[in-house]
């Protein structure tokens, strides 16, 4: 910020000061000039031919430098055929004019002519009455006076916009100081979070930044709530683990004859909440990557076009609105809807029923997914979402769908119910999963 701060004051500056030493410079040689044609002017307007075809003044040029030797003012007439008439103050010198073309309007030139006197040099060609010689008048006088002021004037620019643009990289480096201070005292706070293990950001704090406290109070937050997560996940999973280890050791203490088959019985049970537990912690990785928009409909029919290959015999229909987006990874909904209508195909009669966005709520999209099966008893549908529970054991399965469901809705802020088809019958599933913001 300084370094760009310091760059725009120097190009602006020296862009100010270019455009303001150019206007100063044109408005002091603008008023030189004008000088210069009023004298060129007034030596015209006194000129007339004499008797031999010379000019005359009839009355005295005013300037008294016109009379003083070397004096830096000086005026000289020349004409075809006639010898230069130089002013007294030329002395033995002359001037050599631009006198090649007939000019009638003044015309303006600097001069090195004489050493160590650069001159500015005004002489307009003029046509006598009673004479036909183009005669050249010419004032000229030395730059001394304009280029002295003229540097002045510039010495002036260039302290004035050093002094200025010193200030304002002062005020700009101020203003970054202050302005940048409540980061630092962020900066430290978190700083302190880390060194004394507080968990938020307390600290008063300007306005300006206040949003972006909370921002990091909420991650800080959703970060101590991911951990949570990983802690209980991991002790949920320890403690599902140890007791089908402990069967399994003991059946080898004891050296049972029964060992292979106790083996296979609990690996097939610390696979199944192996598998839970993957699932929950893909669902709680992939949620915290950003909010996302998956299209219901194509996440159901490509559920429904994999289940028909298992299940020939059932009859699906999807319905509700195909525009439905729901803020939830394609991964994870493909899950959830390919066990709820998984189910539905094995337990129900035959007939598997999906309406998008079944019920009219602002923050939510309802799923349903009904079947004409036996039901499950209203005593039992909260135990059904248990580890491993099962009322169908006579079917393969490892009781850990809805389970998955249940979990994995709840991770996107969603949730699942059970309740009765009125349409078919059976089973009926509401899964409600949250719309993109």
């Amino acid at each position: 910020m300084m370094i760009i701060a310091a760059g725009w004051i120097l190009v602006l500056l020296l862009a100010g000061g270019f455009a303001l030493d150019r206007a100063l410079t044109n408005l002091v040689e603008r008023n030189f000039d004008e000088q210069l044609e009023y004298m060129l002017t007034g030596m015209i307007a006194s000129a007339e031919v004499g008797p031999d075809g010379e000019v005359l003044f009839y009355r005295t040029l005013g300037d008294q430098k016109f009379l003083e030797p070397n004096s830096g003012l000086y005026w000289q007439i020349s004409g075809v055929g006639h010898e230069d008439w130089p002013s007294r103050s030329l002395w033995d010198r002359s001037l050599n004019l631009q006198k090649d073309t007939f000019d009638a309007e003044p015309h303006f030139y600097d001069s090195d002519q004489f050493p160590r006197e650069p001159l500015r040099i005004v002489e307009r060609s003029i046509i006598l009455p009673g004479s036909e010689t183009n005669w050249t008048f010419a004032v000229a006088s030395a730059r001394e006076d304009i280029d002295s002021q003229i540097q002045q004037f510039r010495s002036i620019l260039i302290w004035s916009f050093a002094v200025l643009g010193l200030g304002l990289f002062v005020m700009a480096a101020l203003q970054s100081y202050y302005g940048l201070r409540p980061l630092r005292r962020i900066r430290m706070a978190i700083q302190r979070i880390r060194t004394t293990g507080t968990n938020r950001v307390t600290d008063p704090l300007p306005h300006e930044v206040q949003p972006l406290v909370e921002e990091l109070n909420m991650l800080l937050e959703h970060s101590e709530k991911q951990a949570e997560e990983a802690r209980t996940h991991a002790g949920n999973l320890a403690h599902a683990l140890k007791t089908p280890l402990t069967v399994v050791n003991n059946a080898a203490t004891a050296r049972a004859a029964d060992l292979p088959d106790t083996v296979i019985r609990e690996a097939t049970t610390m696979r199944r909440h192996v598998d839970h537990h993957l699932a929950r912690a893909r669902a709680v990785g992939r949620r915290a990557v950003g909010l996302a928009r998956t299209p219901v409909c194509d996440s159901a029919e490509a559920v429904r076009r994999a289940i028909e290959r298992l299940y020939p015999q059932v009859r699906f229909d999807i319905d509700g609105k195909r525009d439905a987006e729901v803020s939830i990874e394609r991964q994870d909904l493909d899950e959830i809807l390919g066990n709820l209508i998984e189910n539905a195909a094995k337990y129900g009669g035959g007939s598997v029923f999906v309406t998008v966005d079944a019920e009219d709520t602002a923050d939510q999209c309802v799923i349903w997914v009904e079947d004409d099966g036996m039901g499950i008893p209203e005593d039992k549908r909260v135990e059904i979402f248990d580890r491993g529970a099962r009322l169908d054991t006579g079917k393969p399965g490892t009781g850990l769908g809805l389970a998955i469901v249940r979990d994995v809705a709840e991770i996107y802020g969603g949730g699942v119910e059970l309740d009765e088809s009125e349409d078919l019958g059976g089973l009926l599933v509401k899964l409600s999963l949250p719309r993109p913001v």
